[in-house]
């Protein structure tokens, strides 16, 4: 349990972080640059990766579409909790959980209980209750925190690919999608460096290493978390949604002082109730 705990708070701190940044004047694409140099190192430190094990060989096509899309979905997820919260985009990051499992039905022609259609009629709702913004002077820029929902859900699904490959370790697939996301992000600092005169400081250097140190935790301790309920993953799956939920929501409403709406309380206990009804069905198999 200690694992999954670990995982869920990596999980919630690197919103904390990205909310923290803001105020000490710093850039997103440096710290989403700076997070993959050091994902990348504590993946080859940790998980000793067979580097020439990667041939041509390799599912190219996946690795490149998510090397591009994570540090994409990155700087959404940045700009998200910048405009939405804490509380809006780890709820709209969890829900993405529905993409794939829709995918499975449509487009892989998985069997879809009763429970399955249930819980996804109780997430629209619940996704639409929680991006719900009261009108007013603030614009609702729920357009960030749904990008964050559909990115991660194509992500996840991707990521179920790269598992289908057994030529290779799903963690030596990982040392190299994060190998193409530090390159793209590399690349797109050096031309805003260049070419938009934004300077290169310290501080980027700072949250971006403590972000790439979490985004790492996260994957580390979720891995092991399923290894140590190895007989009972849905254990490991509700924890970890409904965690993030729940930890994010407080940390936004009682630190943060995030305002949310009565629609929005009732959209996260949706959100919850949805997941729940998830887990129960993939037991009930």
């Amino acid at each position: 349990m200690l694992f999954l705990i670990l995982s869920i708070l990596c999980s919630v701190s690197v919103g904390v972080l990205f909310k923290i940044a803001r105020k000490y004047n710093t850039s997103n694409t440096q710290i989403v640059a700076y997070n993959y140099i050091f994902a990348l190192s504590l993946c080859y430190l940790s998980f000793s990766p067979d580097i020439t094990a990667i041939t041509a060989a390799a599912p190219w096509n996946l690795y490149i579409v998510i090397g591009i899309l994570l540090p994409t979905i990155f700087l959404f997820l940045a700009l998200s909790i910048k405009h939405m919260g804490i509380v809006k985009t780890d709820a709209a990051q969890r829900l993405s959980l529905f993409i794939p499992i829709l995918a499975a039905w449509l487009l892989f022609k998985e069997d879809f209980n009763v429970l399955k259609i249930i819980a996804l009629l109780i997430a629209l709702p619940a996704l639409l209750l929680i991006l719900n913004k009261p009108t007013g002077k603030t614009t609702n820029k729920w357009i960030y925190p749904a990008v964050v929902l559909l990115g991660f859900g194509v992500i996840d699904i991707l990521f179920k690919q790269i598992a289908t490959y057994t030529d290779l370790p799903y963690t030596t697939s990982l040392f190299a999608i994060f190998a193409i996301s530090m390159t793209i992000m590399i690349v797109v600092v050096i031309y805003e460096t260049l070419f938009k005169k934004i300077k290169l400081t310290a501080n980027n250097i700072l949250f971006g290493g403590l972000v790439g140190i979490l985004n790492f935790g996260n994957i580390l301790f979720y891995l092991k978390a399923h290894k140590e309920f190895a007989d009972n993953p849905s254990t490991v799956f509700a924890g970890m949604n409904m965690g993030v939920i729940i930890i994010g929501s407080l940390i936004g409403i009682l630190i943060f002082k995030e305002k949310q709406s009565k629609m929005n309380y009732l959209g996260l206990f949706l959100a919850l109730i949805a997941i729940v009804l998830i887990v129960i069905s993939q037991n009930s198999k």
